[in-house]
C-alpha cells in the first residue's frame, strides 16, 4: 500500500534533507533494496536471457536464449526452464524438469521442524553476506547528486559515483567495486533503485584469478514497482570481455528480463506429481 498523504507530507523536510546529502540518500535506497530482495520470496516470477557471443572482429558467433519460471516452495526459490533457444521443451524435457520439481517438495515435505529451522537461518544468513557488500558502498564512494529527472514517468533523484583514494573495503566482494563508476536513479517517493549504470575502471578477477572482466564492461540494472508495495528487478544487461580459465577469452553480452510477477499466496499454486503409491506403479 501507498504511504497516506500526511505520511507523505512529513517525509518533505527528509527528502529535501537527503537532497543535500547524497551519501544519506544512498543509504536509505540500499536498506529499502534489501528489504524488498527478503519480500521477493512472496513472489513467483518468469524471466527471459537472451546471450550473444561474438568473435574477434564483433561478429556474432551464436546466439543462446531461454525462458524460465521461478516457482518458491516454502520459502526457497525453485527455477523450472520452460523454453530454450526460441522452442518448448520437448516432452521428456518437461517431464525432467517436473521430476527434479517434484524431489525438492517431497525433500521439503519431509524436514522435521529443526532442519526446516536450520535451512530457513542458513538461507537468511547466505543472503544477508551476498548483499553486505552493498552496504559499503556510501563510505568507499565520492557521491554526487546531479540533480533530478524522470524515469517511465516518475520523479527521481540522480547520483554518480566514483571510488574514493584510499577507501578500504571490509569485504572480499566490497573490494571489486573499488574498480567500478556508476551511476544510480532513485525514485523520489520510495527511494528505490529505479536504475543502476556502471562500468569497469580496471580489469576485475574471481575464483583464484582464472575468471576476470575486463576494463570497459558496462553494465545496466532496471526494477519496477509491483503491486504498489515493493520493488523488483525488471531488466539487466550486461556486455565486455574477459576470461575463463587460461585460454577462454570471452566477448558477450548478456541481457535478461523478468516479467508476471505473481504474489505466491494468491494467485498461483505449485502442482507436483504424487509420489508412486499402489495405485500408480507399474505391476
Amino acid at each position: 500500500m501507498r504511504p497516506h498523504r500526511n505520511t507523505l507530507l512529513a517525509l518533505i523536510p527528509l527528502a529535501a534533507a537527503l537532497a543535500q546529502d547524497p551519501r544519506a540518500l544512498v543509504r536509505l535506497s540500499i536498506a529499502q533494496d534489501q528489504l524488498d530482495w527478503v519480500r521477493m520470496k512472496d513472489y513467483t516470477w518468469q524471466a527471459r536471457s537472451v546471450e550473444r557471443h561474438f568473435d574477434s572482429h564483433g561478429k556474432v558467433e551464436f546466439t543462446k536464449r531461454e525462458t524460465w519460471e521461478t516457482l518458491i516452495l516454502d520459502g526457497q526459490p525453485h527455477r523450472r526452464t520452460l523454453q530454450r533457444d526460441g522452442r518448448p521443451l520437448s516432452p521428456q524435457e518437461q517431464r525432467r524438469e517436473q521430476a527434479k520439481l517434484d524431489q525438492a517438495f517431497r525433500k521439503l515435505s519431509s524436514e522435521t521442524p529443526a532442519e526446516k529451522q536450520r535451512r530457513r537461518e542458513e538461507s537468511a544468513k547466505l543472503r544477508k553476506r551476498e548483499f553486505a557488500f552493498l552496504t559499503e558502498i556510501p563510505d568507499l564512494f565520492d557521491l554526487r547528486l546531479e540533480g533530478e529527472s524522470t524515469v517511465d514517468g516518475r520523479p527521481v533523484w540522480v547520483v554518480s559515483g566514483t571510488p574514493r583514494p584510499g577507501a578500504k573495503a571490509k569485504s572480499r566482494d566490497a573490494k571489486m567495486l573499488l574498480k567500478v563508476r556508476g551511476r544510480m536513479w532513485i525514485d523520489r517517493a520510495t527511494y528505490q533503485w529505479v536504475k543502476v549504470e556502471a562500468e569497469t575502471t580496471q580489469t576485475i578477477s574471481w575464483g583464484l584469478f582464472l575468471a576476470r572482466l575486463d576494463s570497459g564492461a558496462r553494465l545496466t540494472f532496471e526494477q519496477t514497482e509491483v503491486n504498489s508495495e515493493l520493488w523488483l528487478p525488471k531488466r539487466l544487461f550486461l556486455a565486455g570481455s574477459g576470461r575463463v580459465g587460461l585460454v577462454k577469452k570471452l566477448v558477450q553480452d548478456q541481457e535478461i528480463q523478468w516479467s508476471d510477477y505473481k504474489k505466491f499466496s494468491v494467485d498461483s499454486k505449485v502442482v507436483t506429481d504424487p509420489p508412486p503409491g499402489p495405485r500408480n506403479q507399474s505391476p
